[in-house]
């Protein structure tokens, strides 16, 4: 394991994992909730977004295989997951059921997109998978490797945190229309990524061309 094989890790995961293009979705998807719970949803989910990336970097496709899972019908089922999370932001129903909660103390638990759709798909999907089995592969799958690897998840997971900590300053600076716009457009965003999921599965599955 070399340095530039480092850098090479680390620029692939980082544009694949996307932490930059991820923290406005946070921010649509945590819209009105308070610091202290918006902080949590963040640490979780990158929490499980590591923890899933160092079980595929452990692993590999294994881990599908061992439950009859290939990685492309991986891709369509988090493609199809995440296109109805599109639907909900494009029709405003996360901000309608926050608006209807206002008076209750405690939030739904129901209503966290930790796990759905923020660390599964979009910090841990199939694209930061395959990119790291490729990258485990390419650097010949030792300790060495694999440690040089988490490492380089991890920094990116850290750069992701303090991005959605900062979700709270970009929501005021949008004010309640700009989030309105930035929730919509984005949900349409996603919907066309989730369709991308599902042409990519059946692609890589001999179904499309």
């Amino acid at each position: 394991m070399t340095p530039e094989f480092l850098v090479t890790a680390f620029v692939t995961l980082f544009v694949v994992i996307d932490p930059v293009g991820t923290t406005p979705i946070f921010v649509a998807l945590t819209n009105g909730m308070t610091t202290a719970r918006r902080r949590a949803i963040a640490f979780r989910a990158c929490v499980v977004g590591f923890l899933i990336l160092v079980a595929f970097g452990l692993f590999g496709e294994a881990v599908l295989g061992f439950i009859g899972i290939s990685m492309p019908a991986f891709r369509i089922a988090g493609g199809l997951l995440l296109f109805l999370t599109a639907l909900e932001m494009l029709f405003g129903r996360r901000t309608q059921r926050r608006q209807s909660q206002t008076e209750i103390v405690d939030e739904d638990p129901s209503d966290d997109p930790s796990v759905f759709p923020l660390a599964i798909p979009l910090l841990a999907g199939p694209g930061s998978i395959a990119s790291l089995i490729l990258l485990t592969d390419q650097g010949g799958g030792g300790w060495l490797t694999l440690s040089g690897l988490i490492v380089v998840i991890a920094v990116i997971y850290v750069i992701c945190y303090g991005l959605f900590l900062a979700a709270g300053t970009i929501e005021r600076g949008l004010g309640e229309t700009g989030i309105l716009v930035v929730t919509r457009l984005l949900g349409m965003l996603l919907a066309a990524l989730s369709v991308q999921f599902v042409l990519d599965g059946l692609t890589n599955a001999g179904l499309g061309p």
